[in-house]
């Protein structure tokens, strides 16, 4: 079962604990630095409670198994996808990694820098990119990512050094020339799609997470607009973050976007899981 007797494990322990990773020095280099930090993982299962429909129907087990014993690891620095048919549990093992699933029961172990995984303090390093944002309308890019500041970063941090952070972070997703524009309604007015999604990276990348999951980044998305995307998030994972992100029928260039590839097929069964080679496009007609 989930480890849950280190809750006093403060946040610098965690991060003293990861060692360095030579290719992820552009962390040290922002103007808050954060620490890299590595998520392991070794036989994680989720279960929830049998649904009555499937009990009228003969199914006989208390408990329904949504993801099967994922073993693996995700790496500072390391563009990480999570690939697989509708219904496969790319989601579902995404939420159980970053504490979202509070229903049913998570087994197994999941560590973070080499200490068993808090909640707690696992959501204070961690961010997450919902497919939907919930931006306010009424205020411009800019604000929207300094009120995510105010709220989420440290207190001790200065006014200046916040304000050098913020126009990095607009940088890095290539938000600087449309800062001042109103971030407007869905559909209507304001930001385009993919502006909105550049500017949910960039606000949950303000809080200066060590670790980021993004929940299908491209969904929605014609090509260009989904290469614009891809390049924040490329950007996000090259200053030495740990980005994992569920994709679901990418394009050849999104796909050759990312490092590494986790492939589950239907019944949360990770069917291969490593680098992306020059063969790995064939790998989508295996999780079926």
């Amino acid at each position: 079962m989930r480890n849950a007797d280190e809750g006093s494990r403060t946040i610098e322990e965690l991060k003293n604990k990861s060692s360095e990773v030579p290719h992820v020095s552009a962390a040290s280099r922002l103007v808050i630095p954060f620490k890299p930090l590595t998520i392991t993982f070794k036989d994680v299962s989720y279960f929830i409670e049998t649904p009555q429909k499937m009990e009228e129907r003969g199914f006989t087990k208390n408990r329904l198994q949504l993801v099967h014993n994922i073993t693996g690891a995700f790496r500072p620095g390391i563009l990480t996808a999570l690939m697989g048919v509708s219904g496969a549990g790319k989601t579902t093992l995404m939420d159980v990694f970053c504490g979202r699933k509070t229903g049913g029961t998570i087994e197994g172990e999941i560590r973070i820098g080499g200490y068993p995984k808090v909640q707690d303090t696992f959501a204070r390093i961690s961010g997450y990119c919902e497919q939907n944002d919930v931006h306010s309308p009424q205020i411009t890019v800019k604000e929207s990512v300094i009120f995510s500041a105010w709220l989420r970063l440290p207190s001790q941090i200065d006014q200046e050094t916040q304000a050098e952070f913020l126009k990095e972070v607009l940088q890095m997703v290539e938000l600087t020339k449309i800062e001042d524009t109103l971030v407007g309604m869905p559909g209507i007015n304001g930001l385009s799609t993919e502006q909105r999604k550049r500017q949910t990276i960039a606000v949950e990348i303000v809080a200066n997470p060590s670790i980021i999951f993004m929940d299908e980044p491209t969904s929605g998305l014609d090509a260009r607009s989904a290469a614009i995307v891809m390049h924040a998030v490329k950007n996000t994972g090259e200053s030495g973050r740990t980005v994992v992100c569920t994709i679901h029928q990418p394009s050849i260039d999104t796909f050759e976007s990312f490092d590494e590839l986790f492939l589950m097929k239907t019944g949360g069964q990770i069917i291969y899981s490593g680098p992306l080679g020059r063969n790995s496009s064939n790998l989508d007609m295996l999780s079926h």
